[in-house]
């Protein structure tokens, strides 16, 4: 028995010259790195069940549908699981996470709709917090991401305190390089928390102040500005060693020596914040850039903790608070142990079937791809039931091509 060659076979070498060559490592790869993002996105998310019995979650991902609570109506945000399971037809907007928000599906804010996972609710969620996001817009240009109208490339970096996202080019200074800060407070927000700048002048990342004609009439701050202000405020890397010492000297020593022992003895508590406002600061009408860890600096005397209080930003001094541990958590629960069945199948194969499965699964990322770029340009949720039809259709198309096939006797 032989098996005549499909003419699609012919044209094989022409196809592959034109086509780059991918490995299966790399498909592997990059396939691995979406699925990685997506479960930081998610933060460990039930995509099952409804939050609403958990109460105000700390952090979790959340979308606010514009079919249901559209322009006009009172905001509202609702949970994963009740995205697929009561929105999957809808569109929504993604809101990333909030913090200590509790799901608003189905609640008295829904007036034709009930929540399919937890219809018993309470009317309202009165410790939620809202702001246009809810309603598909951000920055302080009150615009849709992405903007159909803005041609401008631009990233949306997200306030830590008020939690709106702004595009770079709005924050009033040039964002430094992505790696080189964890978190941005916006300038609303560093008015309506001036304790900050004292600590910015130390901490903060330095910036290239944008020169707008709203803000000629002020100083413009660069970098080498901002590096001269260090070194005036005496945190240059002689006198951070100093200060450094002041502030292990507070804390619990684990060293067996006597030095620190006998400092932590011999030392009063003192506020870290009355500290640094001692020292000159420059405040800028500019968003500021915070690097890891800066939260633990904080002062958390009792009179700064009932000041963090009455400005309802206690959060700021809460490491789990951070969208960097709400991502770690949404890797870590699911990355322990993991197998990969696809290496453990390639392991077993030879050369041709290996090569076979590459192409069945190159043919499956393309189609797959296309199918879900429709519900990306709708806006509509894809549901459990759209990935079984997908794969239904799939394997119709693929037993079609195997009996085209034809077979003769030699």
């Amino acid at each position: 028995m032989e098996k005549e060659a499909p003419e699609s076979v012919a044209g094989e070498g022409e196809r592959n010259a034109e086509e780059p060559v991918v490995s299966l490592a790399e498909v592997l790869a990059e396939n691995e790195e979406l699925e990685k993002e997506a479960r930081a996105v998610l933060g460990g998310s039930d995509h099952e069940r409804c939050s609403y019995s958990q109460g105000a979650v700390k952090r979790q991902a959340l979308y606010a549908c514009s079919t249901c609570t559209p322009s006009g109506e009172e905001p509202a945000g609702i949970c994963l699981a009740c995205s697929y399971e009561c929105h999957g037809t809808h569109k929504l907007f993604e809101l990333y996470t909030k913090r200590n928000f509790r799901c608003d599906c189905g609640n008295s804010k829904f007036k034709n709709l009930q929540c399919k996972l937890l219809p018993e609710k309470a009317k309202l969620n009165p410790a939620n917090k809202y702001n246009h996001n809810f309603y598909g817009l951000y920055c302080v240009c009150k615009r849709p991401y992405p903007d159909p109208e803005d041609e401008i490339p631009d990233e949306m970096i997200q306030c830590i305190i008020c939690e709106d996202w702004f595009h770079g080019r709005h924050l009033g200074a040039v964002p430094p390089d992505s790696g080189d800060f964890h978190e941005m407070v916006c300038q609303a927000c560093m008015d309506r928390c001036p304790f900050l700048w004292s600590y910015a002048s130390q901490l903060a990342v330095p910036t290239v102040t944008k020169v707008t004609p709203a803000a000629e009439e002020g100083a413009a701050l660069n970098v080498e500005d901002a590096e001269e202000i260090k070194k005036e405020n005496g945190t240059d890397c002689h006198m951070k060693t100093e200060e450094e010492k002041v502030v292990l000297s507070n804390e619990p020593s684990t060293s067996s020596g006597t030095e620190c022992s006998e400092a932590v003895k011999n030392e009063t508590p003192t506020c870290k914040l009355q500290e640094r406002q001692t020292k000159q600061h420059l405040k800028t009408n500019t968003a500021t850039f915070w690097p890891h860890n800066w939260r633990s600096k904080l002062c958390t005397c009792k009179e700064c903790m009932k000041m963090y209080l009455d400005l309802e930003v206690s959060f700021l001094t809460d490491e789990c608070d951070t969208v960097l541990a709400y991502e770690d958590k949404g890797t870590s629960d699911q990355e322990a142990d993991r197998r990969d069945p696809l290496m453990d199948t390639l392991s077993s194969m030879n050369r041709v079937q290996q090569v076979e499965l590459i192409c069945e699964y190159n043919d499956l990322k393309t189609e797959l791809t296309d199918y879900l770029r429709r519900f990306a340009d709708e806006g509509t949720v894809v549901k459990r039931e759209d990935i079984q039809q997908f794969f239904e259709e799939f394997q119709s198309r693929k037993r079609r091509r195997t009996d085209q096939m034809q077979y003769y006797c030699s």
